[in-house]
């Protein structure tokens, strides 16, 4: 069996999505949750949440919904669920109580299904 030294061992490392158009991928993301991003071409980008890594590759057709859940932290919930709906994303679970917190759920522009909670 291999060794490894790294922390991240048995640890999620990257979320790709597929989407059909990757600037306004980064657009969206970038206006509502302030992600950086490195370009590498047309057809892909890497973004940074500030924890996590991550790609948006261009594809014919995007995944959407139907894939795990990505849930994203927000100190204020309400202003991120406006940000969202200005930045072209729809609600698509209202916000809800839960035992520690608050969440809604979105669909972004290429249809993925995302969570966004807060603390109490």
């Amino acid at each position: 069996m291999a060794t490894t030294n790294s922390d991240n061992d048995r640890r999620i490392d990257y979320v790709e999505f597929d989407v059909t158009d990757v600037a306004r991928a980064r657009k969206f993301y970038g206006d509502v949750f302030g992600w950086t991003f490195k370009d590498y071409g047309p057809d892909y980008c890497e973004f940074r949440d500030g924890r996590l890594t991550g790609g948006f590759a261009g594809a014919d057709k995007a995944r959407g919904a139907g894939g795990p859940l990505v849930i994203l932290y927000a100190n204020d919930l309400s202003e991120i669920q406006r940000r969202v709906e200005a930045a072209g994303g729809r609600v698509v679970k209202a916000a809800y109580d839960f035992p520690g917190g608050r969440r809604f759920h979105f669909a972004d522009p290429d249809g993925y299904e995302l969570a966004v909670w807060t603390a109490r």
